[in-house]
């Protein structure tokens, strides 16, 4: 019965040190979710840019992240999360200013390259946010609860995607991309007050190791990271499109099924990576996920294509948290910033590289081709995933 009463108080514990952070996670990915089902709309069918600038502006977004999260595990590390958090919610407010900017310039040219500004500042953003958060999170719950720390920060972010879809479809379809420019603008500034009451972490600087140092011991789990968040790329990226191209209502479904599933899972079986080992679940898991991008590439109506959405999130929702338990384990205790920073940089190396080659794929041979070339990709997780475990 004791037992049973601590195991029961511990979790109590990590959920309510966690659930504030989790709250500036969900408003501030509210802002980020809200464009990515009609920026390649909007840059697709009003300024009238192929497939490839499509990728492009999706792609900056991640590529900005990429040079963002070692800048922010250090601030991390040497100034503590919570500067950080604040930082990314500026960021994220300024890119909105850019987004309305680009509306005012007649030269489309000169419009899209303001676009992928926009969407390069608000990358750095969501890396500096969840970075700061993940962190933050860690050092609330312990590292005991890594698992359960990125899965849950990952809960609240994908819970912002499902609901943010059709929120920024309706926004679009009634205020156009001036009222997604203008929420961009103002939430994250009232995300604010969530943040600044909460308790700042005092980070332990006479101990941190340096960020090649703490590379060479989590490259392998990054590397597992990198490849199954193809996955979410390509649903980023290209799922709309896929659906406007067959004609499926609502293009926004796929973005909401990847979601809940994903929260779902998450939710449920958020646990598993640190009760039964963050190599074997992401085994398992990426398995799942190939095979949701594949019914999806393959699919020929909005069913199956819907549940093909739903699986690739499933699955990818214990890959990365499963991963990143293994990433937590080799890194040193006081740069656990640049740890994470450093695994969710080789995610955004990924997908910086992915979305502008996916976009060509999408172009030569349709939509369709890119879910079974992210559905391979994904697969290459498996041998990782076994030598890890």
């Amino acid at each position: 019965m004791t037992t049973a009463l601590s195991v029961s108080s511990a979790r109590e514990s990590v959920t309510v040190a966690l659930l504030p952070i989790m709250a500036v996670v969900l408003v501030a990915f509210l802002v980020i979710g809200l464009g990515l089902p009609v920026l390649p709309l909007h840059v697709h069918t009003t300024l009238g840019f192929g497939t490839l600038i499509v990728g492009v502006v999706t792609g900056s977004q991640f590529v900005a992240s990429l040079l963002s999260r070692f800048w922010s595990g250090r601030t991390c590390d040497t100034h503590g999360p919570k500067v950080a958090v604040i930082a990314g919610l500026a960021a994220a407010s300024a890119s909105g200013l850019i987004y309305g900017l680009s509306l005012y310039i007649a030269n489309p040219t000169v419009s899209v390259i303001a676009l992928i500004a926009g969407r390069a500042l608000l990358g750095a953003a969501e890396s500096i946010v969840i970075t700061g958060a993940t962190v933050w999170g860690l050092s609330r719950a312990g590292a005991a609860s890594a698992g359960k720390v990125i899965a849950w920060m990952g809960t609240a972010m994908f819970a912002a995607f499902a609901i943010s879809a059709p929120i920024g479809v309706v926004v679009y379809s009634r205020a156009g991309f001036a009222g997604i420019a203008a929420i961009t603008t103002l939430a994250p500034v009232l995300t604010l007050l969530v943040v600044w009451p909460l308790r700042g972490v005092i980070p332990d600087r006479k101990n941190a190791a340096s960020m090649f140092s703490v590379i060479s011991k989590i490259w392998a789990p990054g590397l597992g990271a990198a490849l199954s968040s193809i996955g979410f790329g390509v649903i980023v990226s290209f799922a709309s499109l896929l659906f406007a191209s067959h004609g499926w209502m609502p293009v926004w479904l796929a973005f909401s099924s990847y979601a809940v599933a994903l929260i779902l899972a998450r939710l449920l079986f958020g646990h598993l990576p640190d009760k039964v080992g963050g190599a074997r679940v992401a085994l398992a898991c990426a398995i799942v996920e190939a095979s949701g991008l594949a019914i999806m590439g393959l699919s020929s109506s909005v069913v199956p294509a819907a549940v093909g959405a739903a699986l690739t999130g499933l699955g990818y929702a214990l890959v990365f948290p499963g991963l990143g338990v293994e990433a937590v384990k080799r890194a040193p205790p006081a740069s656990r910033g640049i740890a994470m920073g450093a695994y969710t940089a080789c995610l955004d190396l990924a997908l910086g590289v992915s979305g502008p080659l996916l976009g060509l794929i999408a172009g030569h041979s349709g939509f369709s081709a890119v879910f079974l070339v992210a559905a391979i990709c994904v697969l290459c997780v498996v041998p990782i995933a076994l030598r890890l475990k």
